[in-house]
């Protein structure tokens, strides 16, 4: 706090007045404004020398013309801090410096941006009008307010005005009074006002102070307060007092400055090479400071016109000669000079010709609006016309209108028309602005050409920036999610963190991958690493992709010298001829690092999907999940995922809601898988239990029930679908609803029993998960019924089929497909290893075993061992084996 007190008092300055020049129409005033006795270097003599009898003696003689750069003195600032706005329902605060008119604009931007701690905009608008009163039409005021409020607020723009409460300056407070009682989301909205002008200005006098300060006007005086609603006021002090234009210069300097600010959205991280990457330094007192203008688009800067005098025409003038040229838009309805600017931009043809007669008419308008004479009139008339030389660079918002239903429309569609910027440009304006109406209105237009490149740069912006809507558009405008998503490219978007967003995800990645080794200050997380977190957070025996021996081959390459590598690993590969049936063999794998392909990822969706949980960003998240495949095993996935880095955060030092949030974005995820299954249920119950034990390939050959289990998520293993799987599991192939374990005591006691036992057929154990000895035995089965039931269907059946009259009707064809009953071994062997019968076998050894147990602790045995004992021996010792084996395991 010390250091930015010293730097705003080392680096910014005030002037006042020290050489008294008597005006000509007040001999008691001086030129700068001020009362000759209000000066600071008024003295007794000088109190003589300026008395009425001298002034009176003097006043014929030729007095000498006032400067500011000639008869003002700058020394170090004296106002700057915090203004407490008082005499409002509500207390408004608002940071201010006074500073000198000709004081560096980058400097002023490094204090907004360093030490005023305000963010970058993506557009500046600059509201010019009237200074003294008007009025507005209600209706014209209410959305006039209502789409300056929306264009800031949606494009995170600054709003500059005038600063003081009157005019066009207090329109603009009204509207933000309005947004304030609605949202807490403040508006930066920077008043630029001559310090001479404000009433009431020694209240501001003081060094990095709270300044209570009184917004009630004196109705004698001739100065102006300060608006309540702003949140930052730069005070421009020439010298004078009670005198507009010190301001001006500096106004559209530190514009021209805020432009050449990139809003590129996704600057360079530190290991991207770059060499069109400029950086400027500031040099301000002890410190140093960097404006960041190398790629993407400068910050767009428009002017919003409301009423005014002719001094705003001259303005608009000047806008449109800048160069680069700033946009223009006018509201018209409000008065004076907005709707003489409006009025001419109408009547005005191509290539700024007037038609006949319209000339003397705007002069006359002239005449009358501004009580200008014939020469005047015709000079602003001139003015007027200079202005039509660009008129596609001027926006007439009309209210009503409906090309433009809103004000913030008319801005954005004025800044992407004037700024003739390439489509490119245009869509990383409106990337920027988060504004994805206007990018599919008037950017994504039929027979804009597209680069692929472009495209997808475009896409990389929008997944740092969190912008969901723009990657559906960009996807549905031909970007292959396939083609774009490569591994240098995922990598980038884990070590990129916009702005701080996700910064709590970010340092619980880090700190998650500390648990697994040391992870110094500056280090670039690579895939590997986020591999490793994604097995640490899932748990158990899961294998991320990126940590397999395949890929860290291809990623050891593409970031070595090596173009060509010959894998260790052995691939394999499956041969389905009829003769060899499937045998496996192995053989090295070749990688070519020159093709495209291995760079890229087979499902790019899901990689994405587990980066936008990994940051911490839900939308984005649910946007990936809704698209692609393996919807269930998706929300699965990211419901663990969240829930283990709740967890996490619930452990580490941090002491806000983290924790909180990470669970409800769990619970979302939990609420869409369990819902996906109850629709896939509804549908097909015996499709939706195949999904639940399908082997997913693409998360370490787990299925949705693990998942599930993993994850913990109550209500989904409560669901009718799965219980009856476990249920239909629990059963193995036997078949049996009612007194099950009657059946099945009574067929371990008697085995003949077993072959009267009903058991499921194939298609019955098609969403049952088996061994693969049961597998393989299954298929024989089918195999063998298959050959039996074709050898029993007769021959007529393959006759061609002759077409019935509509009188005879028709009769459907059925094929007897009644399978063949298993032989004798199968039904012992499926017997067996049905889950249920060895629960009961086990269960009924146990009782065996303490049976023979207490027989030989109460029964006196002889010195040799009998049968009893050897058995009770050898059952404790194999359940000491199996114990030792699941301890091991």
């Amino acid at each position: 706090l010390q250091s930015q007190k010293s730097w705003i008092e080392n680096t910014f300055t005030k002037r006042e007045c020290v050489y008294i020049i008597p005006s000509s129409k007040d001999p008691h005033r001086c030129c700068c404004g001020r009362l000759v006795r209000q000066h600071a270097c008024f003295t007794a003599s000088l109190a003589v020398k300026y008395s009425d009898v001298k002034l009176s003696e003097n006043f014929n003689q030729e007095i000498e013309e006032w400067s500011v750069g000639k008869h003002t003195e700058q020394s170090s600032t004296d106002a700057y801090g915090v203004i407490n706005f008082q005499g409002g329902s509500h207390s408004y605060r608002a940071k201010y410096v006074r500073l000198s008119y000709d004081t560096k604009p980058e400097a002023i931007l490094q204090l907004l941006l360093k030490e005023w701690q305000m963010e970058l905009p993506k557009l500046v608008i600059s509201v010019h009008g009237g200074m003294q009163k008007f009025e507005l039409h209600p209706r014209i005021k209410q959305l006039l307010g209502k789409g300056l409020i929306k264009a800031a607020v949606t494009t995170g723009a600054w709003i500059i005005t005038g600063g003081v409460n009157t005019g066009v300056a207090k329109h603009v407070g009204d509207a933000l009074k309005e947004h304030a009682s609605r949202s807490s989301r403040k508006i930066c909205t920077i008043g630029i006002a001559p310090w001479g002008v404000i009433e009431n200005r020694n209240d501001l006098i003081g060094r990095d102070v709270v300044a209570p300060y009184q917004t009630l006007l004196n109705p004698l005086s001739k100065l102006n307060v300060l608006n309540n609603l702003h949140s930052h006021f730069i005070l421009v002090d020439d010298g004078t007092v009670g005198k507009y234009g010190a301001e001006i210069n500096l106004r559209r300097e530190l514009e021209k400055t805020i432009n050449l600010q990139r809003i590129h959205a996704t600057p360079p991280p530190f290991f991207f090479k770059d060499t069109s990457i400029r950086y400027f330094w500031w040099a301000g007192g002890s410190t140093q400071f960097p404006l960041f203008v190398g790629i993407g688009q400068g910050v767009p800067v428009v002017a919003l016109i409301f009423e005014g005098g002719p001094n705003v025409i001259l303005t608009v003038l000047e806008y449109l000669q800048e160069s680069p040229p700033v946009p223009v838009v006018v509201c018209e309805g409000t008065g004076r000079a907005a709707d003489i600017l409006a009025y001419v931009h109408k009547q005005t043809e191509e290539g700024g010709n007037m038609p006949d007669g319209a000339e003397p008419e705007i002069i006359s308008t002239i005449k009358k609006t501004f009580n200008f004479g014939q020469s005047e009139a015709v000079h602003l008339f001139q003015t007027l016309l200079e202005c039509m030389k660009k008129k596609e660079l001027i926006t007439v918002f009309h209210i009503g209108s409906d090309e433009h239903q809103d004000i913030d429309v008319a801005i954005l569609t004025a800044l992407l028309k004037g700024t003739n910027a390439s489509a490119f440009d245009q869509l990383v304006l409106t990337l920027a602005w988060d504004r994805v109406d206007i990018a599919k209105n008037y950017v994504f237009v039929y027979g804009q050409q597209w680069l692929v490149g472009s495209l997808e740069q475009a896409m990389l912006d929008a997944l740092v920036m969190d912008r969901v809507a723009f990657v559906k558009l960009l996807i549905e405008n031909g970007v292959s999610m396939h083609k774009f998503l490569t591994i240098p490219r995922l990598e980038e978007l884990y070590n990129t963190n916009r702005h701080g967003s996700s910064s709590e995800a970010v340092s619980l990645l880090r700190e998650v991958k500390v648990k697994k080794g040391n992870l110094p200050p500056g280090y670039k997380i690579n895939l590997i690493d986020v591999g490793l977190v994604i097995e640490y957070l899932m748990g158990g025996t899961y294998r991320c992709t990126y940590t397999r021996k395949r890929f860290r081959v291809i990623y050891n390459s593409l970031s070595g010298n090596s173009r060509v590598c010959r894998l260790k690993l052995p691939a394999l590969e499956i041969d389905t001829t009829a003769e060899e049936g499937k045998k496996k063999r192995t053989k090295d794998e070749v990688v070519d690092i020159d093709d495209p392909e291995t760079k890229r990822f087979p499902y790019p969706l899901n990689e994405l999907l587990l980066w936008a949980v990994l940051m911490k960003r839900q939308k984005m998240a649910l946007f990936f999940w809704q698209h692609g495949e393996e919807s269930m095993a998706k929300a699965l996935v990211a419901c663990k995922v969240y829930r283990s880095m709740a967890y996490e955060a619930k452990q580490s030092d941090l002491v806000d809601d983290t924790s909180e949030e990470l669970k409800q974005y769990s619970n979302e995820f939990g609420q869409l898988a369990v819902e996906l299954l109850e629709q896939s249920f509804r549908q097909d119950e015996t499709m939706a239990m195949k999904l639940l034990t399908y082997e997913l390939k693409n998360w370490s050959n787990s299925t949705c029930l693990k998942l599930a289990v993993s994850s913990r998520l109550r209500p989904f293993v409560a669901h009718t679908c799965t219980q009856m799987l476990l249920s239909d599991m629990w059963m193995g192939r036997l078949n049996m609803r009612k007194n099950s374990w009657y059946k099945v005591i009574l067929s371990i006691l008697l085995p003949p029993a077993i072959l009267m036992l009903e058991y499921k057929t194939k298609a019955e154990m098609s969403h049952i998960p088996q061994s693969q000895d049961a597998h393989q035995m299954t298929m024989e089965d089918s195999e063998n019924n298959f050959q039996n039931t074709a050898e029993e269907i007769p021959m007529e059946v393959f006759k061609e089929v002759r077409i019935l009259d509509s009188t005879d009707g028709k009769h459907d064809m059925e094929m007897p497909t009644k399978p063949k009953r298993l032989p004798i071994t199968r039904k012992f062997y499926a017997f067996y290893h049905a889950p249920i019968v060895k629960f009961w076998f086990n269960t009924l050894a146990y009782l065996g075993f303490l049976m023979l147990y207490t027989y030989v602790v109460l029964v006196k045995m002889k010195g040799v061992p009998s049968v009893q004992e050897w058995i009770v021996i050898a059952y404790i010792f194999t359940s000491a084996i199996e114990k030792i084996r699941e301890v091991c395991l």
